[in-house]
């Protein structure tokens, strides 16, 4: 019986997730077409606009990423640099130095991010739909990266240690470059495995710099900007394709195989439910003829 109600609750929560996933797709396409109308007819309220995206899809996150055991990702530069804009846009927004940085945070490792993280425009996934924007909007490191180190190598080491569901940036690269066992893996292990977590740090310098490099001519080249912002949408929206693709089959068919499992186990239930109705009739018609 407890298995029969379980299959129920399987099946009902299924319904929901599918139901869920329809009406996310409905939102982010609706608010993705109503961001790009705004950008066109009155790009002087996209700030304020930006503002509100993340003074609401922040926290949620953080709630939702707390559930999840990944709340340590917001500890990643792409959220500092988005305070960072934050905090220009409605403390300093004429201050032309401040601009520069977040230019450069925007166009430099947040642009690039975007596709080497091959963030994925994905309507039906709030979650990585907030991943693009989160990139994409924003279009002090040294300060950032001793942060995070000292919170999550210092601070709070003894806690990841102890439960290694807890995700961070460096858990997941290393994961899936130790999976691919691709360049990015061979380099940090050059300083042998121990000191994996310092070169993730080295690299990750090297790419920042290099991609804040990139940042100048871009400011320079209206035209350059304006081909490496279609560059980004189109890197975001060709993920986006790919998950839906290729990963999401493979989600409906381990989901399909867990369905074909349990129902063996359903008709078992029901049919022992079954026996015990006729068997408690039986009895009770025996008491009856007595």
């Amino acid at each position: 019986m407890r298995s029969h109600g379980a299959v129920k609750i399987a099946t009902k929560a299924e319904e929901h997730q599918r139901f869920i996933f329809k009406v996310t797709h409905l939102m982010g396409v609706l608010g993705f077409g109503t961001f790009c109308y705004l950008l066109g007819a009155r790009p002087q309220d996209v700030p304020y606009v930006y503002c509100l995206f993340y003074v609401i899809f922040v926290p949620l996150r953080w709630i939702y990423y707390r559930y999840k055991k990944w709340h340590y990702y917001l500890l990643d530069f792409c959220y500092y640099a988005n305070t960072f804009l934050l905090v220009m846009i409605l403390f300093y927004p004429k201050d032309e130095k401040l601009f520069m940085v977040c230019f450069s945070f925007a166009e430099g490792p947040l642009a690039w991010a975007l596709i080497v993280w091959r963030c994925s425009l994905v309507f039906s996934s709030f979650d990585k739909l907030v991943s693009v924007l989160i990139h994409l909007l924003p279009a002090a490191y040294t300060l950032w990266q001793l942060m995070y180190f000292l919170i999550v190598n210092v601070l709070r080491r003894q806690r990841l240690l102890r439960d290694p569901e807890v995700m961070t940036s460096y858990r997941e690269l290393s994961k899936k470059a130790q999976k691919a066992n691709n360049i990015w893996w061979r380099l940090s292990g050059l300083l042998g495995d121990k000191n994996r977590p310092l070169m993730y740090i080295l690299l990750q310098a090297v790419f920042t710099v290099a991609t804040l490099a990139f940042t100048v001519p871009i400011f320079l080249s209206y035209r350059l900007h304006g081909i490496f912002q279609v560059l980004k949408v189109c890197a975001a929206t060709w993920n986006g394709g790919s998950f839906i693709l290729e990963v999401m089959p493979r989600q409906v068919v381990q989901k399909e195989k867990k369905r074909l499992e349990m129902k063996p186990i359903e008709q078992a239930n029901l049919k022992e439910h079954m026996d015990d109705r006729s068997g408690n009739h039986q009895h009770t018609s025996e008491e009856q003829s007595q």
